[in-house]
Formats: structure tokens, sequence, C-alpha cells
């Protein structure tokens, strides 16, 4: 679809834009009925998505927070005041499935009709299917981050599942254990499974940096229910207090666990260390 997108606006001299909206609109209308266990998960944070989008070429990203106004904002005058109003279109790309406007009263259909009058074109794309004829999807990828799917996640996602962020001060446990980490915060409902990762970290050096990582809520030292993402690097011990990294995941280890007390935590941590390093010994950065 991004490709398409670019190459319709080389050829017509026009910028291509991508819009978006903040929060998901699944998740604003399960929050309004109080029903969040129905809001979806988080494949990636507005960082991440953004820089994705400019890798494939996209110049001008528009994150529309989607609110009251938003949602109760009819088929029309969405057309009316996002597309024609703010955003000029000139060319429209959409799923074939694509619905808009108060109860997604819009589709097409009414698309094309608008495009007509204000002067812009509509142009769908079809459901994108891998080798095995499986539809390429948001919800197959957030499946298989749900199970701890690295490779199916990549398969689908064309690059390795990855979270950035700034480096973070933390409890310094992991210094006084013997295994000091960079914490990142990470997005509400990640989609990831909690646990632990063979990692590799970008950011800090001219390469990539090996890592064994944990996400999750640290169950054998707190109880607040807040994810973290601690990344422990193997080979070098570097002050990254305030940089920004990506995290990117290859390889899951284990689920996360709560242990009875430290020193079985730290055996733990060790054990997650040896597996990681022999990762790296078969398969390299």
């Amino acid at each position: 679809m991004l490709a398409r997108v670019c190459q319709v606006a080389r050829e017509r001299g026009l910028v291509p834009s991508v819009m978006t909206f903040e929060p998901h609109p699944r998740e604003y209308f399960a929050t309004l009925n109080q029903r969040p266990e129905l809001a979806p998960t988080r494949v990636s944070g507005l960082r991440d998505k953004l820089a994705a989008l400019a890798r494939y070429g996209v110049s001008q990203v528009v994150v529309e927070r989607f609110n009251a106004r938003l949602a109760e904002m009819s088929a029309n005058a969405f057309i009316e005041n996002l597309l024609v109003q703010g955003l000029q279109t000139k060319w429209l790309l959409v799923g074939e499935d694509f619905r808009f406007g108060h109860k997604r009263s819009g589709d097409i259909d009414l698309l094309r009709e608008a495009g007509m009058r204000h002067g812009f074109e509509v142009q769908t794309l079809a459901d994108v299917t891998d080798q095995q004829g499986h539809r390429i999807s948001s919800s197959e990828v957030r499946t298989a981050l749900a199970v701890g799917d690295l490779d199916r996640a990549r398969h689908l996602l064309g690059h390795p599942f990855h979270i950035s962020g700034h480096v973070i001060h933390g409890q310094k446990l992991g210094r006084t254990l013997g295994y000091p980490t960079m914490n990142l915060r990470v997005a509400e409902r990640c989609a990831a499974r909690s646990g632990i990762y063979v990692v590799q970290v970008y950011g800090l050096a001219d390469q990539p940096l090996p890592a064994v990582a944990s996400l999750g809520v640290r169950p054998t030292v707190e109880d607040r229910g807040r994810v973290l993402l601690e990344s422990h690097l193997l080979n070098d011990t570097l002050n990254a207090y305030g940089k920004l990294v990506r995290v990117e995941f290859l390889h899951k280890l284990r689920d996360e666990e709560k242990f009875p007390d430290l020193p079985s935590l730290t055996a733990a941590i060790a054990e997650d260390a040896r597996n990681a390093r022999a990762y790296f010994a078969v398969h390299g950065l």
C-alpha cells in the first residue's frame, strides 16, 4: 500500500501522505464502554510507526486525535473537513473494507461519489496474502506476538519486531545483582508476550549490540503492574541514560516468572545470559 502511494505521488507530483488515528478507534470505544479487554494490543508505539512510514518514503503523516468529535462526525463531514479541506486530497488509496464516519456509515461508493465532485481519485487495495495464501493483517501480527512466535511476526511484518525509546532510570536492582540493565517504557497494551528474549540493541554503537531482555511487570521485585523493557548488554557496560535506542527481538527464551527470592532470580538471569550468548554464538548478530 505504501509503495503504491509513493509511486503515484512521484508520477503526479504529489506529497505521499498517510492519515492515522491516535488512539486506535477500537481502543477509544472500548474505553468509552468500560470494556478495556476489547481494546486492541499495540504492535508499535507512535514513534516506531512514524519512523517506519518515513523509511517507506512517506513525507507527511497526519495523526488525527480520535475523540468524541471524530467518533460523531458524519461520513460527509469526514470527507469535507479532513480529506478535502484538510489534506486537499487528489488521489486516495484505501483497503476494500474501509469504512468511516459516525457508526461506520461511509463506504467506498460514497468516497468515489465525493471524489467526482471534489476532484480526487479513489482506488482500493485488495487483501495482501503470503505465499501460503494467508491474509497479512495487524490481527495476525498481534496473535503471533501474543504467543511469542517471533519468526511468524517477522514474516508478517517484513522485519523483526522492535521497541524503541529513551533509556530511563530504574531502581538499579540489576546493577546490584551484577546484571545492569537499560530500561525503556513500553506502550500500554503492548502486543508482545511478557517474557525473556534474546535481543540486539541499536543506537549505542556503529553496530547492534547483543543483549538479553526482560519484557514484563517484574513480579519478583514489585507489584505495580507497569510493563517495562529491561535489556542487559552481554559484552558492554555503557552509560545509556537519555539515549534513544531500538531493541530488536530475535528469539524468545522463556515466559516471565515470579521467583521466591533474589538469589533464585539472579540464578535465572545468569542462565538467560548464558542462553543468549549461545544463541549469538550460533546465529551471530
